[in-house]
Order: structure tokens, then C-alpha cells, then sequence
């Protein structure tokens, strides 16, 4: 059975940075037919609609905004009761708020628990998929993958590799983190929509015993990611250069151990240097921006415009780094990245944010002939956004009714989950 949505359609295939108007497709009144989880239509409904079936379902949403789901770079699942933990910067808030919540995830119904709040969470705030940070224990990458596959959501993520510099029930060795790591690739990347990040936390928590183990599993197995944390924190990174002294840098660390490349995510990213960054783009690293995490914990600004510079443009994405970050929301992350540059002299349009949160962040995930985008042959993770949500809104829309721009704009600075009115996993509407 087939069944349709009809209303305003956003949907980009470029870049609005570098390729303008050309970069996306808006339809005032547009229709999307999906068959079994994919998209196979998608045009002006005064087009489509003579071709359906007489009893095709349409749901029909005149007055919002059909768009790709969002997608999240960098989270952490047993950091949602983290959130919003006062007055620490990193170490000392890993210390404080962090380690003492990830223990609890040793215990099956608790990680069930937390990871069915979570998943409901991000659906409920439109993040269709994530890359996510589980915990050292293997049965809370069990958890997640479970309650994950129940939902038919793509994610990724894997179990955190910790071997130092954590409480003892949060440390495993190289080889057990190894060998649990082998095996949850084995059960469950691939499986439905399912997919696996090799996970060293830092190299602050990592041996180079540790780190060498994890370029071995990307090594073994290289359709998968590699996440974790770089350059967060002043602190963090004379750390590095503590415990790693033949090191030229914190990149440097990742990189003699094979942990750079296409499918790697580097969160944060807020201090690199000029020789860094020029490593990034040459393995083609993503980093992960996390904007409310580096404000609320004090850890600095990161400089997009940089990152971006055109003689070596380092791959980006957005992520809203919960617990550390302060929403769930996509949509605050993007406006709080923009007022991050404003703070530098740069800017973010809302077209770019937006394409940064769909296709952008799929390119980035190398997903992006799956998702981030409302075309024939994607999984059809949709949303359907509210211009008109709060009476803010409503006050505000009033003056750009009518304009793309100005629309995004106000999502963008003034939504939050209250302006996700829908949202699709698969063709199918989740939730509320």
C-alpha cells in the first residue's frame, strides 16, 4: 500500500553556500508518495494527484513545511538526566555528572529505559538519525540497538572504549573492548537500519594499547564509522600532550593510529590548528560541531569560516552533543551555531543551516544516497514542520508570511520540539 503527503516541500541537492537558488527544491504545493519505507514520487500535487489510485491515503498539511527528517552528529544516549548539570567545565564535569550516570547503564532495565527515552525524544524533536555515544558496558549498545531496530530508525552507534582515567566500572582493557566491540559489529551493523561506530571516548581515556585496538576493528571491518572527541577544552588538550608526549598535536594522536578517514567524526573541534585542520581535509574527517555543549560548558567558539577555508575545506555537521549540549533540538543547535559566528564577524544563513541538518549532515554520515533528502528512491524519514507553532511564532510569521528565507529563519531561531507537528520513520508517523 502506498500512501502520500501533500503540502509545502523543502528538499536540498547542493550546498546553497556554493551552488545558490540551484541547491534546493521548494514546491508550494507539493506531493510525496511513498511505498514500503522509500519515496517513489515526489512533484506538484495538481501534477500527481490525476495519477494515484482512488483510495491512496494523503495526508495533507497546508500551511507547514514537509522536510527531510534531521540528523544529529554527535549525542550521547546515557547523558539524557546530564543535561543541564551546573558549573563545570569538561574534565571536571565528566568527573562530577558524566561517569556517575553511564555506571546505572550496566544495568539492562535501566539502559532499556533510558534508551527508549531517548530514541521517543529525538523523534519527538524530528532527528530521524544520530550518531550516538553508548556507554563501556556492551549491554547498553544491546539496549540501544533494540529499542532502535523496534522503532526502524537508522542510527549509529557503538560502545565507548575506555581503558583509563575513568571509575573502575567504566573501564574495560584493549582486548575486552576488542573483543565486545567484534562482536556488536557482528550482530548488528547492517542489521535492519542499523549501524556501528568504533568508539574510543578520548585520548585522555585511552591507552595507545586502547587506540591501536580501535584502528584494528576499523581496519577489519571499514564500512564502519569511528567517533569520538578532539580539541573540546584548553585543559583536555594539554592532557593529551601530558600522556602522549611524542604527539604534534591532539590529531596527531588519532592519526599515528590509523583513526582518521571518511567515516570518522570528530566531535567538537573548537581549538584546532592551522596543521590539524589541514589533516582533516586530507582524510577527508568530519568534524562534528557541538555548539551548545561549548557554550554551556565553557569550552570556547568554534570557527566555522576556518574550517571552511577554500584552499583545504575541512568536511562539517552539526550535533547537539546531549548531555553537554542543552537541547535535543536540531533546530536550537543551528540557531545557536549561528550566534556562535556572529560572536566572530561570520554568518549562517538559514538555507545553509538547513542544509547542513538534512543533507549536509547525511553527506557528512556518507548516507547521503539514503537520507537527508525528498527524492525518489530515499527511506522516507520525514517531518513536517509548524511555522505557526507558538504564538511568537505566530506574531513574527505574521511580517514573512510567504518568504523561504525568512520562514526558515523564524523556525530556526524561535522553534524548538513544539514546531516538529510530524514525523515520519519509514513512511510511517511516530508519535503524537
Amino acid at each position: 500500500m502506498s500512501h502520500a503527503l501533500r503540502g509545502p516541500m523543502l528538499s536540498f541537492s547542493a550546498d546553497p553556500s556554493t551552488a545558490g537558488q540551484g541547491a534546493y527544491e521548494y514546491l508550494e504545493d507539493g506531493l510525496l508518495v511513498v511505498e514500503n519505507g522509500r519515496i517513489t514520487q515526489m512533484g506538484d500535487a495538481a501534477r500527481l494527484l490525476p495519477t494515484l489510485p482512488e483510495d491512496t491515503a494523503i495526508d495533507h498539511y497546508p500551511g507547514k513545511l514537509i522536510m527531510p527528517g534531521f540528523i544529529d552528529l554527535h549525542i550521547h544516549y546515557p547523558q539524557t538526566q546530564v543535561i543541564a548539570s551546573y558549573g563545570a567545565q569538561l574534565l571536571e564535569w565528566l568527573e562530577k555528572y558524566t561517569f556517575v550516570e553511564e555506571l546505572k547503564y550496566s544495568d539492562p532495565a535501566h539502559a532499556a529505559a533510558g534508551a527508549s527515552f531517548f530514541l521517543d525524544e529525538l523523534l519527538r524533536n524530528g532527528t530521524t538519525t544520530a550518531a550516538v555515544y553508548c556507554t563501556v558496558s556492551p549491554g547498553s549498545v544491546e539496549a540501544f540497538f533494540a529499542q532502535s531496530h523496534r522503532r526502524n530508525t537508522r542510527m549509529i552507534a557503538g560502545k565507548v572504549l575506555m581503558d583509563r582515567n575513568a571509575p573502575p566500572g567504566l573501564r574495560d582493557t584493549p582486548r575486552q573492548g576488542y573483543d565486545d566491540s567484534r562482536a556488536l559489529i557482528e550482530k548488528w551493523h547492517g542489521r535492519g537500519r542499523q549501524l556501528y561506530a568504533v568508539t574510543p571516548r578520548f585520548a585522555v581515556t585511552s591507552t595507545e594499547a586502547q587506540l591501536e585496538a580501535a584502528g584494528t576493528l576499523k581496519r577489519e571491518f571499514p564500512d564502519t564509522y569511528l567517533q569520538t572527541h578532539i580539541s573540546e577544552n584548553r585543559a583536555e588538550i594539554a592532557e593529551v600532550a601530558r600522556l602522549f608526549p611524542w604527539s604534534r598535536s591532539y590529531t596527531h594522536v588519532y592519526d599515528r593510529f590509523g583513526l582518521l578517514g571518511d567515516k570518522t567524526l570528530l566531535g567538537h573541534c573548537v581549538h584546532l590548528t592551522e596543521p590539524e585542520m589541514q589533516r582533516l581535509w586530507e582524510t577527508a574527517t568530519v568534524a562534528a560541531l557541538c555548539p551548545t555543549s561549548n557554550l554551556f560548558i565553557g569550552s570556547g567558539l568554534f570557527d566555522l569560516a576556518s574550517l571552511h577555508r577554500a584552499e583545504r575545506p575541512v568536511r562539517t555537521g552539526f550535533g547537539t552533543d546531549v548531555g553537554g549540549g542543552t537541547s535535543y533540538s536540531m533546530l536550537q543547535t543551528a540557531a545557536e551555531a549561528y550566534k556562535v559566528m556572529q560572536l566572530q564577524g561570520q554568518n549562517l544563513p538559514a538555507l545553509e543551516a538547513f542544509h547542513t541538518i538534512t543533507r549536509g549532515n547525511a553527506n557528512a554520515l556518507d548516507l547521503g544516497d539514503k537520507i537527508g533528502r525528498l527524492a525518489p528512491g530515499y527511506e522516507a524519514d520525514i517531518i513536517v514542520l509548524d511555522p505557526l507553532a507558538t504564538p511568537p511564532m505566530q506574531h513574527r510569521m505574521a511580517t514573512a508570511a510567504g518568504n523561504l528565507q525568512e520562514t526558515l529563519f523564524v523556525l530556526m531561531t524561535l522553534g524548538d520540539d513544539r514546531a516538529i507537528h510530524r514525523t515520519y520513520v519509514a513512511g510511517k508517523s511516530v508519535g503524537a
